[in-house]
């Protein structure tokens, strides 16, 4: 499993530009397919903070696609609001990170 932890302030701060950004990958009626892990760490590597949505989810479902992609996608669940998620995962390399945690 990914450990990054996140304080309560940095949650916040990635949900507010969170709100920003447009969702880059869903989750469709295919569900979570090695093709949709691809493109989840493509778009993690490039921007480290995606918002993706569940086209074909229930509530109760959603919670736990969310802590399979973290948990696979080997990444951080930031928070969900409705059918959109955020997913975090900081750049190893500090020349590459588009987000500055404090």
């Amino acid at each position: 499993m990914y450990e990054f932890p996140l304080t309560g302030a940095q949650k916040k701060f990635l949900r507010g530009v969170g709100q920003t950004l447009d969702a880059s990958v869903n989750v469709g009626k295919s569900g979570l397919t090695p093709e949709f892990y691809k493109e989840l760490q493509k778009h993690l590597n490039a921007r480290e903070l995606i918002k993706l949505r569940f086209v074909a989810a229930d509530r109760d479902e959603r919670a736990s696609l969310a802590e399979q992609i973290a948990d696979e996608g080997r990444c951080v669940f930031v928070s969900s609001v409705g059918a959109t998620a955020l997913f975090y995962r900081q750049n190893p390399d500090p020349a590459r990170r588009v987000i500055e945690l404090t």
